[in-house]
């Protein structure tokens, strides 16, 4: 178990990551939305994919490097923003080029599906409690995706596989909006504790100073004796 004057704290939690979690619903998500509605052959859909994977794998890659480089976590960090950021990007010019409509975030549904898919409301309701408890029992139908997604993301997962193209490209800007969204809030505590706390570099040089303090003070025992008090003089 670390303790708080190790070198290397504790790193690589990513799966318990919220941000982690929604990306990867956004990946999967991405995968089906392209094999229903953009030719496998295209460059599109490999770009799709690709910045869908890009977004789950740069939040792995930082969460990983983080015992040894906090600079690096924020990079990466914000590299999988980016990447989810081109993903709504394309989620918006195939609703513009196929003359779909491209949801307001403020409609009535839009929020509604904002709060299912963060927790806020329980399958069957149509009200908040600002918890997320959300229920992971009925996935008897899912159970490839149960392990890694609550009840929400599968609904929005499953629904991805029979929706008209126009509800599962909102689905998905809905759902990488909020994977980006939590990125940002992620984003911006690494800067908080990183001003605050300071990176690896700091933390080597006070751990090689405090240990050679102390490999001093041996030395100094081995020749003077465990009463140093001779040394006061000097």
């Amino acid at each position: 178990m670390n303790k708080p004057d190790d070198l290397i704290l504790p790193h690589g939690g990513y799966r318990k990551l919220r941000s982690f979690t929604v990306s990867l619903a956004a990946y999967d998500g991405t995968v089906i939305f392209c094999n229903r509605f953009i030719d496998r052959r295209s460059r599109t859909h490999d770009q799709m994919v690709q910045a869908a994977r890009s977004g789950v794998q740069n939040i792995a890659e930082g969460s990983l490097a983080s015992g040894t480089s906090k600079k690096t976590e924020l990079k990466l960090t914000s590299v999988a923003r980016a990447s989810l950021g081109e993903l709504i990007r394309d989620y918006e010019d195939y609703l513009r080029q196929n003359r779909l409509a491209i949801w307001d975030k403020d409609a009535p549904k839009v929020r509604a599906m904002r709060a299912r898919l963060a927790g806020k409301i329980k399958k069957g309701s149509d009200k908040s409690d600002g918890s997320d408890r959300s229920d992971r029992s009925d996935t008897s139908n899912r159970p490839d995706r149960s392990e890694f997604f609550d009840e929400p993301l599968l609904a929005a997962l499953q629904a991805l596989e029979t929706a008209s193209a126009e509800v599962c490209a909102n689905i998905m800007l809905c759902l990488t909006h909020q994977a980006s969204y939590l990125l940002r809030c992620q984003m911006e505590r690494l800067e908080k504790d990183f001003a605050e706390q300071g990176g690896f570099t700091e933390r080597l040089y006070e751990y090689r100073k405090n240990h050679r303090g102390a490999g001093k003070v041996k030395e100094e025992e081995a020749v003077y004796g465990s009463d140093l008090s001779a040394l006061s003089v000097f």
